[in-house]
């Protein structure tokens, strides 16, 4: 146990607070790399399918790094939940 509570609070903030800024920034920044490719523009127009509540589908571009880091983020999640559900690590 700590002699100050502040501290865990502080660490907290160090690891929660940066990753979460570099996560807006990294996505921000690949979400406009489908802007470069050549018929980027064209599919972000056409009109693949239309619903009957008015709402159109599109076949627009979606960086392959965000959906790593979204698969990355949800299988950490579901090991670090059974690790310590079935291991029954301290922490």
């Amino acid at each position: 146990m700590r002699y100050f509570a502040l501290l865990n609070l502080q660490h907290v903030a160090l690891y929660v607070f940066p990753t979460l800024v570099f996560i807006i920034l990294l996505g921000l920044a690949l979400g406009y790399n489908h802007l470069f490719s050549q018929d980027a523009e064209a599919r972000k127009h056409r009109i693949v399918h239309r619903f009957p509540a008015g709402i159109e589908e599109r076949d627009a571009p979606f960086p392959l790094v965000l959906i790593l880091i979204i698969a990355g983020t949800l299988i950490w999640a579901l090991g670090y939940t059974l690790g310590i559900g079935l291991l029954g690590v301290k922490i």
